[in-house]
């Protein structure tokens, strides 16, 4: 399936969990979308909890929900550092709200609890995150690799990236 012309914001910040960054962003470029890895803007690279490097193209407060298709957000501490930066929140929040695809996995439902786009949906996630979604409104699923639920998937862990990419390149697809 080609997702040409597709455009999708990796979001990025320091402790992001290596996988769960880069195997998005590989998956989602071998499908033919385009990748913007946007970060908070409080430096260029970010470092991996494993001290992998990723380049940001821009900061939150550069681009527009508009720009894209989708909005990715990978797990590990980054969501943590992310939630501190009240530019990554409303991206999201303005993608969300525009019908746009968000999609989370791990710790990364912080970020959809922060931006108001767990209310009233099913969610997946690192159990440590489930009061943090639950208090936001959303129905905690545990044992399901990939929630979908309208305009949002969400994911478990690293060991649920196969079918949280085929779940993001299927919805992109459509």
């Amino acid at each position: 399936m080609s997702l040409s012309g597709k455009r999708v914001a990796l979001l990025i910040e320091d402790e992001y969990q290596i996988l769960e960054g880069w195997y998005p962003k590989l998956r989602l470029q071998e499908a033919g979308a385009e990748v913007r890895v946007i970060g908070s803007g409080t430096k260029s690279s970010y470092d991996s909890k494993e001290h992998y490097p990723m380049e940001a193209d821009a900061s939150a407060a550069e681009v527009s929900a508009d720009e894209f298709d989708a909005i990715v957000i990978p797990g590990g501490f980054a969501p943590d550092n992310m939630r501190l930066h009240p530019e990554m929140i409303d991206l999201v929040r303005k993608a969300y709200e525009s019908g746009k695809l968000v999609a989370a996995i791990c710790h990364g439902g912080w970020i959809l609890a922060s931006a108001g786009a767990a209310k009233g949906r099913r969610i997946t996630g690192y159990l440590p995150i489930r009061d943090d979604v639950v208090n936001a409104g959303a129905t905690w699923v545990a044992d399901q690799p990939v929630v979908e639920d309208g305009n949002v998937i969400t994911s478990r862990s690293p060991d649920d990236l196969p079918d949280f990419g085929r779940a993001i390149v299927d919805y992109l697809g459509r």
